[in-house]
């Protein structure tokens, strides 16, 4: 931080930036926790019966579209996540920030409001799947040029200040589910419940625009975009006057300056750890874990909130908790090769997750059933996948010049959601092996 830089006073900036971060994931976050109601709207009339009185079979009277939910949702959520995130670092310099940012948000609010409304009209499933599966789409696009946009803000701004948005995504997470669990206990009707739960999300949003609307009027933030408009302008004039000796020269000049394959050369490895993070974690979470069964407990209050609370909620506060840990430790360091290594380690929990007791399964036995054994592998795994992704994304837009910063943070924006989508489609596969 330069010596003349003003102070973040009372952590404004960093605390905008938390809730931004919060509004990034929250929309997708709360269409992956209301399952259930999603589910349950989806089920044929003439199997209603049927699963009433096969209660004691696991993933009877299942209807086809409720057993491809999982997968063809975080399918439809990560593939135009992906997309747009790359249509984003690509125009990012044709579009403005202030109309990437509110514009998203704008849509994403509407969205929400539209699929509230949709709770009270009465659908057939295949319909209101469809449906479902647009307003997926639709809210993942925007939130890809949200996210995007978000990273490269934060590359402009020193380097803890990618935390908070790590941070505020996994706090999403944990809202959202947390949300579920008290529509849930509440003892109200389901679609009553799934009514307040999208008003919530809408209100959630509401908080991140007015939060937008007041960062460009503090000190802290003018700073750093002051200073970065300072060394473009700095550096146009200098390849303007290096264009008077030397055109050729200036031209070398300016593609190594701003090439994205050279600025990516500069971070390959970081972009390949968070991708792959992210595969793993998406490849099984939630198309697997989602169908897990507990062992201990068969149609009691446990058997009712076991998915909400130990799939949602606890990997969503894991993974609150790996993330924000990077705001006082980032270990190992950038240059490192455990952080790549660790990365890789991640691996492991595929075949964990496959031998926990999964329903309905054909393949592979049960070889971990006990609840317990469950919470703790999902305890390392969401906090690993918290920490390491935060680590990456922290490091990524450092790795190179303050003036590359803003592209690198929209390299590794796509990065992440190459992986969320890589995760999406390799979740069909090791579901189908279970």
């Amino acid at each position: 931080m330069a010596p003349s830089s003003p102070k973040d006073k009372y952590f404004g900036v960093w605390l905008i930036f938390f809730v931004l971060g919060l509004g990034t994931l929250l929309p997708w976050n709360f269409f992956m926790t209301a399952t259930m109601y999603f589910t349950s709207r989806l089920k044929e009339p003439w199997l209603v019966d049927s699963s009433a009185n096969q209660t004691g079979a696991a993933g009877a009277g299942r209807s086809h579209l409720e057993a491809k939910f999982n997968n063809v949702m975080t399918l439809c959520a990560m593939l135009p996540l992906l997309l747009c995130t790359c249509l984003n670092s690509l125009l990012h310099s044709f579009i403005s920030q202030r109309l990437r940012v509110m514009g998203s948000l704008l849509v994403i609010m509407v969205v929400f409001i539209v699929t509230a409304i949709l709770v009270k009209v009465p659908l057939e499933p295949l319909p209101f799947f469809s449906i479902t599966m647009v307003t997926v789409i639709i809210i993942n696009c925007f939130g890809a040029v949200l996210q995007g946009s978000l990273f490269g803000m934060a590359g402009l701004l020193p380097l803890s200040y990618t935390a908070p948005i790590m941070s505020g995504q996994g706090l999403a997470g944990s809202f959202a589910a947390f949300s579920m669990i008290c529509a849930i206990a509440s003892g109200a009707d389901l679609q009553d419940a799934a009514f307040g739960y999208f008003i919530t999300a809408c209100l959630a949003i509401c908080l991140a625009i007015l939060s937008y609307i007041l960062l460009p009027k503090l000190e802290f933030f003018q700073f750093y975009q002051e200073t970065h408009r300072n060394e473009r302008s700095d550096k146009d004039n200098t390849l303007k006057l290096m264009n008077r000796e030397s055109k050729e020269e200036a031209l070398n000049d300016q593609q190594q300056n701003i090439g994205m394959m050279v600025i990516f050369k500069k971070l390959w490895l970081l972009a390949l750890s968070v991708c792959f993070t992210f595969t793993i974690t998406i490849g099984v979470f939630p198309a697997v874990t989602a169908d897990t069964r507990t062992s201990l407990a068969s149609g009691g209050p446990w058997e009712q909130f076991f998915i909400p609370v130990c799939c949602f909620l606890l990997f969503n506060l894991c993974d609150w908790g790996g993330r924000s840990l990077t705001a006082i430790c980032m270990w190992p360091q950038k240059e490192s090769l455990l952080l790549p290594v660790f990365v890789g380690c991640r691996l492991v929990f595929i075949p964990l997750f496959m031998l926990c007791n999964v329903h309905p399964r054909v393949h592979l036995p049960v070889f971990i059933d006990h609840d317990g054994w469950f919470i703790v592998i999902m305890v390392a795994f969401a906090f690993s996948n918290g920490y390491l992704a935060s680590l990456c994304m922290c490091y990524g837009p450092k790795t190179v010049r303050p003036r590359e910063a803003e592209t690198a943070g929209s390299i590794m924006a796509f990065f992440l959601c190459l992986g969320l989508a890589s995760g999406a489609a390799l979740s069909f596969i090791i579901r189908a092996l279970v």
